[in-house]
């Protein structure tokens, strides 16, 4: 994890501001304590949120006292405009910002958005890679032998194990490349897809947090780079006999629907497994419900829906060689820590004058 050191700036720089930190769970580790110390002068509030993590919250929630003055703002949905009006800065709990396009405070260039890309990014591959070797070695059959106390015969069920096999990393962000870095040490070969041309070693570095140790911050483990945002471009890319296929994209009016009819019919020529971790959206799910009904792929694990929660009577509750969990990926004891961690760094780079890290393009939405 990159390691919180005085830059020499000003850290008395914020003694003009307030930060409301809107979490939904209490500090238990000093940190407001320990803020408020190193920066002089910096009103903090936490305020414990017991809002629906997928509904944001209403006015007649909030007390408005609680809002009155804030600037700086750490939280995850977004918060009615009107208690937002001095906000210069906002540090998101997710990496991605599709709830925030629309909000006024979105829409004002004056502030400034960072997201937390980087620190979901371990736990999240870990799902991808666990989902992958679950299906390749046929665990959710055996588990259901274990409820009939069934002993199979270890010539029935086919198994694959990852040595030399492909990974195709649509989206090549910071949970890309640690998917990358767990599929080496499968043996496993990288081909990564960015929107942006990565034709420098310069261009393929990580600029997103990344925890020393993980993930792939020079760019160096992919066999093959690919790029573009026209459709031609991702077709391209899913045609190159993927094995597994891992969506780790932003959603955006250019993803939505990424994969549809179209695609897994080009995914079945290799069978690829799908796995996705970014967005519901990014998927047409009747087109996917068909490519495992007629066995186009080997087989899929959904950690995002669309509709989220997914209604028990959803067909693709019933899709043969599907894994659903219900967004959590993200899961980790570690995440509050790494969280608190990004939010005092890019407070450091505030009141130092240095731009945050993960800080939002307003044109391409992440």
């Amino acid at each position: 994890m990159p390691a919180i050191e005085e830059t020499g700036g000003d850290l008395s720089s914020l003694s003009n501001d307030v930060l409301l930190i809107y979490f939904p769970y209490l500090d238990s580790t000093g940190f407001v304590e320990r803020v408020t110390k190193r920066f002089k002068g910096l009103e903090v509030r936490w305020i414990k949120s017991n809002a629906s993590p997928l509904v944001p919250p209403r006015a007649e929630d909030l007390d408005a006292k609680d809002w009155d003055g804030v600037t700086l703002l750490a939280t995850f949905m977004p918060p009615p405009a009107e208690f937002l009006s001095k906000v210069r800065y906002v540090q998101l709990t997710t990496a991605g910002i599709d709830r925030w396009p629309v909000h006024s405070t979105y829409q004002d260039e004056k502030v400034t958005f960072a997201t937390s890309n980087g620190v979901h990014a371990t736990q999240i591959a870990e799902w991808v890679i666990g989902a992958w070797l679950m299906h390749q070695h046929a665990f959710l059959n055996y588990a259901a032998n274990m409820k009939t106390g069934t002993w199979q015969s270890p010539f029935t069920a086919k198994v694959q194990d990852s040595t030399g096999m492909r990974i195709g990393i649509l989206g090549y962000g910071a949970i890309g490349r640690q998917c990358a870095r767990l599929a080496k040490t499968l043996s496993m070969e990288v081909y990564a897809y960015t929107r942006s041309e990565r034709a420098t070693s310069e261009s393929r570095k990580d600029d997103s947090y990344c925890i020393p140790g993980t993930g792939d911050p020079d760019g160096l483990l992919p066999t093959k780079w690919f790029h573009g945002s026209a459709k031609g471009d991702v077709d391209s890319f899913l045609a190159q006999d993927l094995d597994l296929l891992v969506i780790s994209l932003p959603l955006t009016s250019e993803t939505r629907h990424i994969l549809s009819h179209e695609q897994f019919e080009i995914l079945s020529k290799k069978k690829t497994f799908v796995a996705n971790i970014a967005r519901g959206g990014h998927i047409n799910q009747d087109a996917l419900i068909k490519a495992l009904e007629t066995d186009q792929i080997r087989g899929a694990a959904l950690d995002v829906t669309d509709p989220e929660p997914l209604p028990s009577d959803h067909p693709l509750w019933k899709a043969p060689n599907l894994i659903i969990t219900p967004h959590i990926s993200w899961k980790t004891d570690a995440l509050y820590g790494r969280l608190l961690d990004l939010l005092e760094l890019n407070l450091e780079r505030l009141a130092s004058g240095q731009q945050p890290i993960n800080v939002v393009n307003r044109q391409l939405h992440y």
